[in-house]
């Protein structure tokens, strides 16, 4: 597998494409592997790097379900996964995110590891479609929270970028004041954060 995580960074360098970066990769890895997942909500695929990245970091039965808007990224990632060893694990729904996870994914449901790093405009809504999806214990993790420094920082960001930062700002006080729910944000590479759901003492 190293070897085709490596020729996948390549090509992810060569195409431009976003896969979650180096410094971010060690967090990442850590809490899918402390966490172990069975069934696994993955939103914004790209080349299916860091899906197979969560395949092979969690539980032997893990089943993961994957989407991505990109048609021309999902031949690509199709392509790696069949040399993986674990296409008979991964299910891949093309389209817009947002639609998916009203319809397509519940049937998957549900779920105790969910990884959002899709369009950052959304991930709002991206949450309030994956609440109702998680199992009592589940773990989000998404990418890119700090976005560039911008998120926590008193600076103005550049106005192509004013739109992103307040959503950005946005999920993260959705996530940190929701009842239920803990997160940690991790500075590794451009923000995580860590939300868990939180068992019910009932």
């Amino acid at each position: 597998m190293e070897l085709l995580f490596r020729e996948m960074e390549q090509y992810a360098a060569e195409n431009h494409v976003p896969i979650i970066n180096e410094r971010g990769r060690k967090a990442f890895l850590q809490v899918v592997r402390e966490q172990k997942p069975h069934r696994v909500l993955e939103v914004g695929m790209a080349i299916g790097y860091s899906t197979l990245q969560i395949a092979v970091n969690s539980a032997d039965d893990v089943k993961i379900t994957t989407m991505e808007l990109s048609e021309e990224r999902v031949k690509t990632a199709r392509s790696y996964i069949a040399r993986s060893g674990y296409d008979d694990r991964i299910r891949i729904l093309t389209g817009d995110a947002g639609e998916l996870l009203a319809h397509e994914a519940v049937q998957d449901a549900p779920f105790d590891f969910v990884f959002i790093d899709a369009a950052k405009g959304q991930y709002v809504d991206y949450f309030h479609k994956i609440e109702p999806l998680l199992s009592d214990s589940a773990v989000i993790l998404a990418d890119n929270v700090l976005f560039r420094g911008y998120v926590c920082s008193e600076e103005k960001p550049p106005r192509r970028f004013k739109t992103i930062v307040k959503r950005l700002r946005e999920y993260l006080e959705l996530v940190t004041k929701t009842p239920g729910y803990s997160t940690v944000i991790l500075e590794n590479g451009d923000g995580l954060a860590v939300t868990r759901r939180e068992k019910s003492k009932c």
